[in-house]
């Protein structure tokens, strides 16, 4: 682990320098219960939790949440062992702070009005205990929308969207406080592989008229929501969209920025170009959906992924150094960018990946691939502060740099827990109890 990290008793702090804005330089003046700072005294600090949301989908762990061995047929799947799924959530819980729930309109609410909201909250409630913070995806996309609403009018499907965005909204708030309001906004109204009712209503109302309802239902649903407009097309048809939502008084809370690397990985200067595209409108960046690839890569003639279709894609231990490597790299370019909020992998396991692809930072056994180790050794080692044992100076002080987030400070006395949330140096008051 590098000394920005570790190297707290001898004082001398090495932080790199692309990412100071990701830490603090504390000096913590520890008090005991009484209030009197705790003098010449041993006190140990230790990391609970990044700020930085490190992110995966938690798909995979509905079933476990909600006590079922299975669920067939369902996109919530999950293993059908016990023990493995409790395997999985201990190395989903080992790396992940945020977790991504489906919320699919046609999977959710098979039967109209009858959503799958139970089910779901109980999911969100089992992360939420565990200290991860929960976003809901999606609110509205054209993809997996009901077939149900196929007979009906504009504005029948207009309501319709407008009392499922509030409904969903309003019975997860406080388990469910982000949402990805709406996805792939730039293709919905031209989009023409299949008939669905988002596809007609866009088309009538436009896009920007489209974004609006939703983020309009989810806000008054529930006013402190975070809400993402989000989407896989990072030409300027998206920042033309960003700039017409903004102009007609969206209030965006952050923009999703989808990476399916499945072509190959972007390299770092790809990714730092998209991110001061769009970091330019002042609004915090979510890449939302990443994935690397283990095995061998997609065509690069391919325009929509969806087209790709092969029997058997697998890892191979070529691919899952390079996916290791391309991780490490991905994870760094991000978190090197001051607009950036947080990620979200795309995929725990190679089990259930979509179109079947090895993209996984565990095979679909449930070993972990080197992928998963790089990335447990960057956001639980090299980013991040183990219980460390200080002494206090004449006025109780200790210095501490770590990267922003919750940490535990205990001591004669008791313990106390403490934010830094802010970069730089900082003094911060720590009164055990």
């Amino acid at each position: 682990m590098p000394n920005e990290l570790r190297s707290f008793a001898s004082r001398s702090y090495t932080v790199d320098p692309q990412l100071r804005h990701r830490t603090a330089e504390a000096t913590l003046t520890v008090r005991g219960p009484d209030g009197r700072p705790l003098v010449d005294a041993e006190v140990t600090v230790a990391q609970v939790r990044h700020r930085f949301l490190f992110g995966c989908i938690g798909f995979d762990l509905v079933p476990l949440a909600n006590g079922e061995a299975d669920a067939p047929g369902s996109v919530f799947g999950g293993a059908a062992d016990p023990a493995q799924a409790q395997a999985l959530a201990d190395r989903w819980l080992e790396v992940f702070n945020a977790a991504t729930l489906p919320f699919y309109w046609s999977e959710f609410e098979r039967e109209r009005g009858r959503p799958d909201t139970t089910r779901l909250r109980r999911a969100a409630e089992w992360f939420t205990e565990r200290g991860v913070v929960v976003k809901g995806h999606p609110l509205a996309w054209h993809t997996l929308a009901p077939d149900w609403l196929l007979g009906s009018s504009s504005a029948a499907i207009e309501a319709a969207l407008r009392a499922r965005i509030r409904r969903e909204v309003t019975d997860l708030a406080g388990v469910v406080d982000t949402w990805d309001a709406i996805n792939e906004v730039v293709i919905m109204p031209v989009f023409d592989k299949y008939d669905n009712a988002l596809t007609r209503l866009s088309r009538d109302l436009g896009r920007i008229r489209t974004v609006q309802l939703t983020f309009q239902e989810a806000r008054a649903a529930n006013p402190s929501a975070t809400l993402l407009l989000n989407d896989f097309d990072m030409s300027t048809a998206y920042e033309c969209l960003i700039e017409g939502c903004l102009e007609a008084g969206v209030q965006i809370d952050a923009l999703g920025l989808q990476s399916h690397m499945h072509q190959g990985y972007w390299g770092e200067d790809r990714t730092l170009e998209v991110l001061e595209r769009f970091a330019r409108y002042g609004l915090p960046i979510h890449f939302t959906e990443s994935t690397l690839l283990s095995g061998d890569l997609m065509p690069p003639e391919i325009e929509d992924l969806n087209d790709w279709q092969v029997d058997e894609w697998p890892s191979t231990p070529e691919g899952e150094a390079r996916q290791a490597e391309e991780v490490v790299r991905h994870h760094r370019t991000l978190l090197s960018h001051p607009a950036v909020q947080g990620s979200t992998y795309w995929g725990i396991t190679d089990a259930g990946a979509w179109l079947g692809a090895p993209v996984g930072l565990l095979r679909a056994d449930g070993t972990p691939k080197p992928a998963y180790d790089a990335l447990h050794d960057l956001v639980k080692g090299e980013w991040w502060l183990p219980p460390t044992t200080l002494r206090t100076d004449d006025a109780g002080r200790v210095p501490v740099t770590g990267f922003l987030g919750d940490y535990a400070v205990s001591g004669p006395g008791g313990t106390a827990e403490v934010a830094l949330d802010q970069a730089g140096p900082v003094d911060v008051e720590v009164r055990l109890s």
